[in-house]
This record gives structure tokens, C-alpha cells and sequence, in this order.
């Protein structure tokens, strides 16, 4: 299902295609991320605080957002919500994320299994069993698909949008990017998506990265040495997809286009062994913003 995007909506950021070169982001093209950088943050509190938009200085910082629904328990599931902001015009649906000590385990486990999305019939109707995905990502992802696309159908029709901007950090930037395959599945075809993440992890395979590169809108934003978006291992079949925007030391945000760039001003040949992470940098600051529940 190929999804027709909006150019207007996406003008501002004029990444390069995967044949450019990689270049600097400029301050307005960095400031458009910072209220989807909130969103992220926000889906860190708890979901009964979130509902009534009363979580801090995330909240404050998206004042006029219309939450729809939440949920999650931060354990089995990980918060989620759905509400649409008026000012951007969209349906944000946001995945929580986890610390590194609880992800590093899991991706550095040379046991990992990907399995093909395909299968489940009901949520990846028609999709190629070669697209395949870490198998904790699809079943963190699976829990609470259902309600998750039921508030967006909610939302949609409510607010009178037709766009859906899906934003997740670390385990929930895999989720949300897995997110991103599953919902335009179900919604209108006349939806338009977008995705933003931080931190995201390897997800799937090459099938999987090719099929996000043809259908989806994706910007990953890695933040200097974090390890997690140089996890899982690619030796062991894993692919990012293109889209990556990598903050560097100097605070610049350098677009690297194509998938696992190679370039030392990009995430894999920035941080190429063990010997060059910094769990520090998982969590920010992304344009002054440390992803976190701050009240």
C-alpha cells in the first residue's frame, strides 16, 4: 500500500534523498522537531496524568493538544496516547520508551529471532512474509495495536484531520516505527503519515527497511554516542531504514542519508564498537529537550 504524502507538510525539513550528501540541518529545520520531541517525552508519564494533560513541562510545552486516550502500564505494555494538536494539524500517537539497562540486554542478545510480520493477518494484512522484525519489538507492539488504532479512528474523524504523526523514543520508537507499517493498514487511504523517533533501535531486516523506505515518511534522530541505534548487530541480518539525522558532538544535526550510513558523522561509523558508547547520550538533549517525565 503505497501512502501519497502531503509535500506542503513536510517542505520545511527538504532532507536530502538517499543520493545527496550529508549536511547540516539548519536551526529552523532542528526547531521544527522540538514540539514532537515533547510529545516523545510526554509518553513517559503516567497515562491518567497525560489524559488530562496536566504532565509538566512536556504538557506545558504542546498547550493546546486534545488528548483522546492513553494507556499502558509501563511494564507489560508501555504508555501510549492518541490526541491531535491543532497548531501542526495532526493526530500524534506516542510510545513509551525504556532506560538502556533494560534495552541493552535485549539487543545484544545473539539469540534475537526475526520473525515475519506477515502471519498476523488481522493487524499486516497482504504483507510480504520476507519483511521481518525483532520478535520482542512485534509482540511490544502487538499488546496495544488495537486500542491504539481505535483511538486514531477516534481522532481522525473528531478533529476533521486526515494526517497522523506517530513519535516514539528507544523501545518506543520501535514500537511506533512497527506502529507506522500497521496503521495506515487500517485507516483511510486519503491519511497521511509521518514518523519521528529517537534512539530507535535496529527493528528488522532488509525487506523490512526497503518497505519502510517506499512507504513511510521516517526521520530517526540519534544523539551523538548512544549505543541503542547501533543495536541490533547488522551481522545478524538487521538494517535500518533511511531517514537518519545524527547530532553530533558540536551540536550539529547532520542528515545522513541511506540506511546505516557509514560515515563518521553518522550513528554507525560514529560509534563503531563497544568502546565509543555513552548511555548518557540516549536520553539527549535533542535541541535542549532531555526525553524524560519532568513535572
Amino acid at each position: 500500500m503505497f501512502l501519497v504524502f502531503t509535500v506542503a507538510l513536510f517542505s520545511t525539513l527538504a532532507l536530502p534523498s538517499a543520493g545527496q550528501g550529508i549536511t547540516p540541518l539548519t536551526t529552523s529545520q532542528i526547531d521544527y522537531f522540538t514540539p514532537y520531541t515533547y510529545y516523545v517525552s510526554a509518553a513517559f508519564c503516567d497515562p491518567a496524568t497525560v489524559l488530562a494533560w496536566n504532565c509538566g513541562a512536556n504538557c506545558q510545552a504542546n498547550p493546546n493538544f486534545h488528548p483522546v486516550a492513553s494507556g499502558g502500564d509501563g511494564d507489560a505494555i508501555q504508555y501510549w496516547y492518541v490526541g491531535y494538536d491543532p497548531i501542526l494539524n495532526t493526530v500524534i500517537v506516542a510510545h513509551q520508551g525504556t532506560n538502556t539497562s533494560n534495552l541493552l540486554p535485549i539487543l545484544t542478545d545473539l539469540d534475537i529471532i526475526l520473525v515475519p510480520l506477515a502471519p498476523d493477518m488481522e493487524r499486516f494484512p497482504g504483507l510480504d512474509p520476507s519483511i521481518m522484525v525483532h520478535s520482542g519489538f512485534n509482540s511490544a507492539q502487538a499488546r496495544a495495536s488495537a486500542d491504539v488504532l481505535a483511538a486514531v479512528q477516534a481522532a481522525l474523524p473528531k478533529y476533521g484531520s486526515t494526517s497522523v504523526t506517530v513519535v516514539g523514543h528507544s523501545l518506543g520508537a520501535a514500537i511506533s516505527l512497527i506502529d507506522s507499517i500497521y496503521l495506515p493498514l487500517h485507516l483511510p487511504s486519503g491519511t497521511t503519515f509521518q514518523t519521528i523517533v529517537y534512539g530507535l533501535p535496529r527493528v528488522g531486516n532488509q525487506a523490512f527497511a526497503d518497505y519502510v523506505d517506499t512507504h513511510l515518511y521516517l526521520t530517526h534522530i540519534n544523539n551523538k554516542e548512544d549505543p541503542i541505534p547501533t543495536l541490533p548487530p547488522m551481522f545478524l541480518g538487521y538494517v535500518h531504514p533511511s531517514g537518519e539525522v545524527h547530532v553530533e558532538d558540536s551540536g550539529a544535526w547532520m542528515t545522513c542519508p541511506g540506511q546505516d550510513n557509514p560515515s563518521t558523522e553518522c550513528i554507525v561509523g560514529d560509534v563503531p564498537t563497544v568502546f565509543q558508547w555513552n548511555e548518557a547520550d540516549h536520553d539527549g538533549p535533542y535541541n535542549g529537550v532531555t526525553i524524560r517525565c519532568s513535572s
